[in-house]
């Protein structure tokens, strides 16, 4: 295995002449955002890349705001006697040893979340959608609930489409975006999309099309992140990839059209 420095935070690992992505502020655990050279692994394979003899933990992605702890996944696939199925929720999370959480994702955002003391990890499938529902808020809750302290959170965003290639629909923006301006409820179209154009390093961005915009969903969740009092310098994004425009790297859905898959995930540290 080897490591390429990618800007501030972010290195390329080479296992088997395939590249993941790591982050520096994730160096407790062993994790990666993996990339399409890796396809159809599973994280079953791809766990013993992280650590060996771990277990991994994946649910069935349905675009909601649902976090499940690995020991409600094993709960829910006894109970519902799930055979080669998952129960429904876009997050992962886990506070027990030898355990590796995942999420999927083509061109939504793939997010990762540690906490240095605890130890304790989760894994985020966050579209427009659970963006929208405010998944990451879910999370962060749990951790907090069991005990975590904002301060020791470590965040990784990972590859995502990026704002400028991913058109959608006035009204999906707004949804997206009147999670970080509550104020702009009861406002017209028009007026809340040209103020939020003028917001520093904004997450919409012009298009073209009449009742279009670009939207940045990953800068959202950064945004999200730092309003519940995460620390701007605990949270890394990788801004510099796009799974739409580097179809060398990474599947993009609307790039193809193909139902194929990268993988994110990271290893509880106890």
């Amino acid at each position: 295995m080897k490591d390429e420095q990618i800007g501030q935070n972010w290195q390329w690992q080479t296992v088997e002449e395939n590249t993941y992505l790591t982050c520096n502020l994730l160096s407790d655990w062993r994790h990666g955002f993996f990339t399409a050279g890796f396809y159809p692994q599973t994280p079953e394979d791809l766990t013993s890349i992280l650590q060996s003899k771990t277990e991994a933990y994946r649910v069935k992605q349905v675009h909601g705001n649902v976090v499940l702890t690995t020991q409600e996944i094993t709960k829910a696939i006894k109970k519902q006697n799930l055979t080669n199925s998952f129960p429904d929720a876009d997050g992962v999370i886990s506070d027990r040893p030898n355990q590796s959480v995942w999420v999927a994702s083509t061109d939504c955002t793939p997010i990762l979340i540690g906490d240095r003391i605890s130890g304790k990890v989760c894994a985020i499938h966050a579209g427009w959608r659970g963006t929208s529902l405010k998944i990451v808020a879910k999370a962060i809750a749990h951790f907090l609930e069991s005990g975590s302290k904002k301060e020791n959170l470590r965040v990784a965003i990972g590859p995502g489409i990026s704002g400028k290639m991913y058109q959608v629909d006035n009204r999906v923006a707004i949804k997206v975006v009147q999670t970080i301006f509550p104020d702009v409820i009861g406002r017209s179209e028009s007026e809340i999309l040209q103020e939020l154009k003028q917001v520093p390093n904004s997450p919409i961005l012009d298009d073209e099309l009449p009742g279009k915009v670009r939207l940045n969903v990953s800068r959202v969740n950064q945004i999200q992140l730092e309003q519940l009092n995460i620390n701007p310098q605990n949270i890394a994004i990788a801004k510099d990839f796009c799974t739409y425009q580097q179809s060398d790297l990474l599947f993009s859905y609307r790039r193809t059209g193909e139902k194929k898959v990268q993988w994110s995930g990271i290893t509880c540290n106890l």
